[in-house]
C-alpha cells in the first residue's frame, strides 16, 4: 500500500494582508522607538530610584514628565 501527500504553499489573500499589516506595524514601532522622547524615557528608566528622586521624579511619573508638553494628564 502506498500513501501520497501533496503540500502546496498557501497564498491566500488573508496571508498576504497579514504580512502587509505586520510590515506597517513594525515600521511604525521603529519610528516610535527612534523618537527622542522614547530615548529619554529609556534613559530615565535606566536610572535608580535615588537618581530619579534627586531629579524630583518617581518612576511612575517618567512618561508624564517626558511628554508633559504634548499631553495633559
Amino acid at each position: 500500500m502506498a500513501i501520497a501527500a501533496t503540500n502546496t504553499p498557501s497564498n491566500s489573500i488573508g496571508h498576504t494582508l497579514t504580512g502587509a499589516f505586520d510590515g506597517i506595524i513594525n515600521f511604525l514601532v521603529r519610528i516610535a522607538e527612534s523618537n527622542g522622547r522614547m530615548k529619554a524615557v529609556e534613559r530615565l528608566n535606566a536610572m535608580s530610584d535615588a537618581e530619579l528622586a534627586a531629579r524630583g521624579l518617581k518612576r511612575e511619573e517618567i512618561v508624564r514628565h517626558v511628554f508633559r508638553d504634548m499631553f495633559y494628564v
